[in-house]
């Protein structure tokens, strides 16, 4: 991406969760409904083990992601009583974030 002459850092987050199998059809009904938050590029979720789901969003920027971080949260809340905990410190979500350092 440019932006005035010089290259703008794509950003990235990736977020853990299990899903209750009680609650997976209302999960991905709700995942499948989400619109893209502004500043969103994609996002894909992705099922690692019976329930447990990654789900990676590409930004354009580390901005971008701060500004819908919210919305984020607002749209979780309307999620977690579908979710496992996955430790006493991490609670439903395992969130990590960063820039994009290699793209092939």
């Amino acid at each position: 991406i440019l932006e005035r002459g010089r290259r703008m850092a794509k950003f990235m987050n990736i977020v853990r969760c299990k899903v209750k199998p009680s609650s997976r059809d209302e999960y991905l009904k709700k995942i499948n409904e989400m619109p893209k938050f502004d500043g969103q590029i994609s996002a894909k979720y992705v099922e690692t083990k019976p329930n447990e789901f990654f789900m990676i969003g590409e930004w354009n920027s580390e901005d971008d992601i701060a500004k819908a971080r919210p919305k984020m949260i607002g749209f979780l809340d309307t999620l977690r009583h579908t979710l496992d905990e996955l430790s006493p410190e991490l609670g439903v979500t395992d969130p990590h974030s960063g820039t994009v350092v290699v793209e092939k």
